[in-house]
Protein backbone atom coordinates (compact mmCIF):
# COMPACT_ATOMS: atom_id res chain seq x y z
CA UNK A 1 0.00 0.00 0.00
CA UNK A 2 1.71 3.08 -1.38
CA UNK A 3 0.04 6.83 -1.47
CA UNK A 4 -1.56 8.13 -4.10
CA UNK A 5 0.56 10.00 -6.81
CA UNK A 6 -0.31 13.80 -7.57
CA UNK A 7 1.34 15.95 -10.30
CA UNK A 8 2.66 18.87 -7.83
CA UNK A 9 4.16 22.41 -9.50
CA UNK A 10 5.32 24.16 -6.92
CA UNK A 11 7.35 27.16 -7.54
CA UNK A 12 9.57 29.28 -5.04
CA UNK A 13 9.49 26.37 -2.61
CA UNK A 14 11.49 27.41 0.97
CA UNK A 15 14.40 25.43 2.31
CA UNK A 16 16.69 26.71 4.78
CA UNK A 17 20.32 26.22 5.90
CA UNK A 18 22.64 27.30 7.64
CA UNK A 19 25.03 29.85 6.17
CA UNK A 20 27.80 28.34 7.23
CA UNK A 21 27.58 25.44 4.20
CA UNK A 22 27.05 28.69 1.80
CA UNK A 23 31.02 27.88 0.49
CA UNK A 24 31.54 25.79 -2.34
CA UNK A 25 33.27 22.09 -1.21
CA UNK A 26 36.71 21.87 -1.58
CA UNK A 27 36.08 19.04 -4.05
CA UNK A 28 34.26 21.99 -6.09
CA UNK A 29 37.46 23.61 -6.19
CA UNK A 30 40.33 21.52 -7.02
CA UNK A 31 38.19 19.85 -9.75
CA UNK A 32 39.65 20.49 -13.00
CA UNK A 33 35.84 20.32 -15.10
CA UNK A 34 32.80 18.62 -14.61
CA UNK A 35 34.04 14.78 -15.08
CA UNK A 36 36.50 15.12 -12.68
CA UNK A 37 33.99 16.87 -10.46
CA UNK A 38 31.88 13.71 -10.88
CA UNK A 39 34.99 11.30 -10.11
CA UNK A 40 35.89 13.17 -6.76
CA UNK A 41 32.37 12.90 -5.65
CA UNK A 42 32.58 8.39 -6.84
CA UNK A 43 35.51 8.84 -4.63
CA UNK A 44 34.13 10.39 -1.27
CA UNK A 45 30.98 8.48 -1.58
CA UNK A 46 33.08 5.31 -1.22
CA UNK A 47 35.28 6.27 1.52
CA UNK A 48 33.01 8.86 3.31
CA UNK A 49 34.64 8.34 6.56
CA UNK A 50 31.17 9.39 8.79
CA UNK A 51 28.90 7.15 6.52
CA UNK A 52 30.90 3.90 6.55
CA UNK A 53 31.73 4.55 10.47
CA UNK A 54 28.18 5.15 11.47
CA UNK A 55 26.32 3.07 9.22
CA UNK A 56 28.85 0.04 8.47
CA UNK A 57 27.67 0.70 4.73
CA UNK A 58 28.21 2.68 1.92
CA UNK A 59 26.18 6.07 0.91
CA UNK A 60 23.18 5.25 -0.01
CA UNK A 61 23.03 7.17 -3.46
CA UNK A 62 25.40 6.93 -6.52
CA UNK A 63 26.92 9.90 -7.87
CA UNK A 64 25.08 9.48 -11.18
CA UNK A 65 22.17 10.74 -9.14
CA UNK A 66 24.13 13.96 -8.39
CA UNK A 67 23.83 16.89 -9.70
CA UNK A 68 26.50 19.07 -11.63
CA UNK A 69 27.47 22.11 -13.42
CA UNK A 70 24.05 23.91 -12.23
CA UNK A 71 23.51 26.75 -9.57
CA UNK A 72 24.35 25.83 -6.27
CA UNK A 73 24.93 21.98 -6.72
CA UNK A 74 26.91 21.37 -3.68
CA UNK A 75 23.97 22.44 -1.69
CA UNK A 76 21.88 19.77 -3.68
CA UNK A 77 24.27 17.49 -3.19
CA UNK A 78 24.89 17.83 0.03
CA UNK A 79 21.19 17.44 1.27
CA UNK A 80 21.80 13.91 -0.10
CA UNK A 81 25.33 12.98 1.00
CA UNK A 82 25.40 14.19 4.29
CA UNK A 83 21.77 13.63 6.29
CA UNK A 84 21.65 13.52 10.08
CA UNK A 85 23.19 10.48 12.01
CA UNK A 86 18.95 9.84 12.70
CA UNK A 87 17.47 10.32 9.55
CA UNK A 88 14.75 12.29 9.02
CA UNK A 89 11.19 11.85 8.53
CA UNK A 90 11.52 10.21 5.29
CA UNK A 91 14.70 9.52 4.97
CA UNK A 92 16.95 7.10 6.80
CA UNK A 93 20.66 7.80 7.82
CA UNK A 94 22.28 6.94 4.65
CA UNK A 95 20.56 9.08 2.77
CA UNK A 96 19.01 12.65 2.40
CA UNK A 97 15.98 14.33 1.09
CA UNK A 98 15.44 17.96 0.01
CA UNK A 99 13.07 19.27 2.35
CA UNK A 100 11.06 21.92 1.62
CA UNK A 101 7.91 24.06 2.34
CA UNK A 102 5.67 25.53 0.24
CA UNK A 103 6.26 29.03 1.97
CA UNK A 104 8.66 30.89 4.16
CA UNK A 105 6.74 30.64 7.81
CA UNK A 106 6.33 26.76 7.38
CA UNK A 107 10.04 26.30 6.89
CA UNK A 108 11.26 28.63 9.59
CA UNK A 109 8.59 26.96 11.70
CA UNK A 110 10.10 23.93 11.08
CA UNK A 111 14.26 24.53 11.38
CA UNK A 112 12.57 26.38 14.89
CA UNK A 113 11.16 23.35 16.12
CA UNK A 114 14.28 20.65 15.21
CA UNK A 115 17.35 23.32 16.29
CA UNK A 116 15.57 23.85 19.70
CA UNK A 117 15.28 20.54 20.28
CA UNK A 118 18.30 20.11 19.48
CA UNK A 119 19.71 23.00 22.05
CA UNK A 120 17.61 21.37 24.48
CA UNK A 121 19.64 18.16 24.59
CA UNK A 122 22.62 19.90 25.41
CA UNK A 123 21.23 22.12 27.52
CA UNK A 124 22.13 25.19 25.72
CA UNK A 125 19.63 28.47 26.09
CA UNK A 126 20.93 30.84 23.78
CA UNK A 127 21.87 30.64 20.53
CA UNK A 128 22.14 32.76 17.07
CA UNK A 129 21.95 31.10 13.78
CA UNK A 130 22.15 32.16 10.16
CA UNK A 131 20.08 30.58 7.52
CA UNK A 132 19.94 31.25 3.83
CA UNK A 133 16.69 30.63 2.69
CA UNK A 134 17.18 28.59 -0.78
CA UNK A 135 14.48 28.44 -3.73
CA UNK A 136 13.66 25.80 -5.75
CA UNK A 137 11.27 24.71 -8.18
CA UNK A 138 9.16 20.79 -8.75
CA UNK A 139 7.46 20.14 -11.00
CA UNK A 140 6.89 15.83 -10.44
CA UNK A 141 4.55 13.26 -9.72
CA UNK A 142 4.97 13.05 -5.79
CA UNK A 143 2.89 10.69 -3.13
CA UNK A 144 0.62 12.60 -1.42
CA UNK A 145 0.08 11.87 2.36
CA UNK A 146 -2.67 14.60 2.51
CA UNK A 147 -6.30 13.81 3.44
CA UNK A 148 -5.01 10.25 3.54
CA UNK A 149 -5.92 8.88 6.60
CA UNK A 150 -4.00 5.23 6.29
CA UNK A 151 -0.79 7.51 6.97
CA UNK A 152 -1.60 8.95 9.67
CA UNK A 153 1.57 7.15 11.62
CA UNK A 154 3.99 8.56 9.49
CA UNK A 155 2.85 12.18 10.58
CA UNK A 156 3.46 10.98 13.81
CA UNK A 157 4.94 14.32 16.41
CA UNK A 158 7.59 12.31 18.43
CA UNK A 159 8.29 9.27 15.62
CA UNK A 160 9.98 8.83 12.17
CA UNK A 161 9.51 4.97 12.22
CA UNK A 162 6.46 4.86 10.38
CA UNK A 163 7.68 7.81 8.13
CA UNK A 164 10.59 6.36 7.16
CA UNK A 165 9.95 2.89 6.61
CA UNK A 166 7.78 4.12 3.79
CA UNK A 167 10.50 6.49 2.76
CA UNK A 168 12.07 3.28 1.82
CA UNK A 169 9.33 1.46 0.03
CA UNK A 170 8.63 4.54 -1.82
CA UNK A 171 12.44 4.61 -2.66
CA UNK A 172 12.43 1.14 -3.74
CA UNK A 173 9.59 1.60 -5.98
CA UNK A 174 11.25 4.48 -7.99
CA UNK A 175 9.08 7.69 -6.06
CA UNK A 176 10.36 10.76 -6.97
CA UNK A 177 9.19 12.27 -3.35
CA UNK A 178 6.28 13.13 -1.04
CA UNK A 179 4.19 15.99 -0.42
CA UNK A 180 2.37 16.20 3.22
CA UNK A 181 1.01 18.10 5.74
CA UNK A 182 3.51 20.17 8.31
CA UNK A 183 3.68 18.36 11.62
CA UNK A 184 5.01 21.47 13.16
CA UNK A 185 3.50 24.16 11.21
CA UNK A 186 -0.68 24.31 11.45
CA UNK A 187 -2.16 24.52 7.81
CA UNK A 188 1.69 24.03 5.97
CA UNK A 189 2.59 22.22 3.23
CA UNK A 190 5.87 20.65 2.94
CA UNK A 191 7.67 17.83 0.43
CA UNK A 192 10.69 15.72 0.69
CA UNK A 193 12.24 15.71 -2.79
CA UNK A 194 14.05 12.18 -3.21
CA UNK A 195 15.90 12.68 -6.31
CA UNK A 196 18.46 16.03 -6.46
CA UNK A 197 17.79 16.36 -10.56
CA UNK A 198 14.00 16.98 -9.61
CA UNK A 199 15.25 20.20 -7.15
CA UNK A 200 15.67 22.73 -9.93
CA UNK A 201 16.01 26.51 -10.43
CA UNK A 202 17.80 26.58 -7.15
CA UNK A 203 18.63 30.44 -5.69
CA UNK A 204 19.48 32.22 -2.72
CA UNK A 205 17.14 34.47 -1.31
CA UNK A 206 16.90 36.23 2.02
CA UNK A 207 19.22 35.54 5.20
CA UNK A 208 17.43 34.97 8.22
CA UNK A 209 18.90 35.20 11.96
CA UNK A 210 17.44 33.03 14.24
CA UNK A 211 18.23 34.46 18.19
CA UNK A 212 17.26 31.62 21.03
CA UNK A 213 17.40 33.65 24.78
CA UNK A 214 16.34 31.09 26.95
CA UNK A 215 12.81 30.40 25.20
CA UNK A 216 12.41 27.57 22.92
CA UNK A 217 10.50 29.93 20.11
CA UNK A 218 13.70 31.72 18.72
CA UNK A 219 13.17 35.59 17.06
CA UNK A 220 13.83 35.82 13.18
CA UNK A 221 14.45 38.52 11.77
CA UNK A 222 16.30 39.27 8.36
CA UNK A 223 19.59 40.33 7.97
CA UNK A 224 20.16 40.55 4.51
CA UNK A 225 18.72 41.10 0.86
CA UNK A 226 17.75 38.77 -1.52
CA UNK A 227 20.82 37.21 -3.40
CA UNK A 228 19.13 36.53 -7.04
CA UNK A 229 16.23 37.79 -9.13
CA UNK A 230 13.33 34.78 -10.14
CA UNK A 231 14.35 32.97 -13.45
CA UNK A 232 10.64 31.66 -14.14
Amino acid sequence: MLPRRTLVRQFDAHRLIPSKYADETALTRIADDDAHLKELFRLELATNDRVLAEHQQHAGIGVDELVFNVPYAHIVNASFCHPHPLGSRFNGPDRGCWYAGFDLATSQTEIAFHKSIELAEVGWQDESILYDDYLADFSAELHDLRNDRRFTRCLAPDSYVASQALAQRLLDAGALGVVYPSVRHDGGTCLGCFRPALVVNVRKDQTYRFTWSGDPIPVIEAVRPPRASRLH
